[in-house]
């Protein structure tokens, strides 16, 4: 191929998708050539040609890629283990596809948000159970312009979680390690150091930050005892950010008011596990972000990175190595 700019392997395993957007790239008018090893072992040998990658960067391989400048995340926040320490230590920039989630995210953190103001985590068991037993008048109700927001973590999914509780006329504060300047709808940031001074103002507690070797276990039982007992927590992160056993011992104690969970530390959550009949919960398999053109956002994504490393450009969602996000 003339006027060459970069070679990118596509990491093993294949699939229909993942081989379509190796062609979309190879087609991209910038001068990529696209290899797509078919094994580990024929990775380790075409990485060592490549200046860019896809997928996940195994150690056994990465110790080959002598040329490697740019690693693309498949994921937002791959599992634990893909930052790997010789990753970490090796000088590859390394890009994720967060932002393909807002809108599909911060819609299933409304519908719990008005799922618990209006009562429903009352109602749908009693509904299950052929039960019409209304609550006493003005009560069970969460007036949500009384009401405030703390949001965990003020990425793209936070801010759309802040512009959407005000909508619904919520104060929104939030608490994030690396933004500082104040996204739609919300009122106040803090740093992670003052959360848990915040956690006891907060109605909603709105857990959106990933999973990372300070972020483990954040939410334990010590921490959910900042919470008030009117508070509900909701988590569409990580499952690791929550201690799932001390979450349960303060729902059974009445410590919180309830728990929306997407994600949990063991996935799938185990049929036997006693937050199933904890009180107040809801829980959804983790889908908080299913809906349309997700593919076509992770492509879109793929493809700018494509063109700004031809052209030498800063890369899209660089990505903190040593915190793995």
């Amino acid at each position: 191929m003339e006027n060459l700019a970069f070679t990118l392997v596509m990491m093993p395993p294949h699939n229909e998708i993942r081989r379509s957007w190796a062609a979309r790239v190879a087609a991209e008018d910038i001068g990529v050539k696209v290899l797509q090893p078919e094994t580990i072992e024929d990775a380790k040998r075409d990485i060592a040609q490549a200046d860019a990658a896809f997928g996940v960067m195994p150690a056994e391989v990465l110790e080959h890629a002598t040329r490697l400048r740019w690693l693309q995340a498949p994921m937002i926040a791959p599992p634990a283990g893909y930052y790997h320490q010789a990753l970490i230590d090796h000088p590859v920039v390394v890009t994720n596809q967060r932002e393909i989630f807002n809108d599909h995210i911060g819609a299933h953190i409304m519908a719990y948000v008005l799922a618990f103001a209006r009562g429903l985590h009352y109602y749908l068991p009693q509904q299950a159970r052929r039960e019409y037993a209304p609550r006493p008048l003005n009560t069970g109700v969460v007036h949500l312009p009384e009401a405030t927001a703390l949001i965990l973590g003020v990425g793209g999914i936070g801010a759309e979680a802040s512009r959407l509780c005000k909508a619904f006329g919520m104060t929104v504060v939030g608490v994030d390690g690396r933004r500082e300047e104040l996204p739609e709808g919300m009122d106040e940031m803090h740093p992670p150091e003052r959360l848990d001074e915040q956690l006891a103002r907060a109605d909603f507690v709105i857990m959106t930050i990933p999973h990372t070797p300070e972020t483990e276990g954040l939410m334990d039982r010590e921490r959910l005892g900042h919470m008030k007992s009117s508070a509900f927590l909701i988590n569409i992160g990580r499952g690791m950010t929550v201690r799932l056993d001390d979450l349960v011992a303060v729902l059974e104690a009445g410590g919180i008011a309830g728990a929306a969970l997407d994600v949990f530390e063991i996935e799938p959550l185990p049929s036997d596990h006693a937050l199933w009949t904890a009180p107040n919960v809801l829980i959804t398999p983790h889908t908080a972000g299913f809906g349309p053109y997700l593919d076509d956002r992770r492509l879109d994504i793929l493809l700018d990175n494509c063109r700004r490393f031809a052209k030498g450009e800063a890369l899209r969602n660089v990505v903190d190595k040593s915190v793995w996000f």
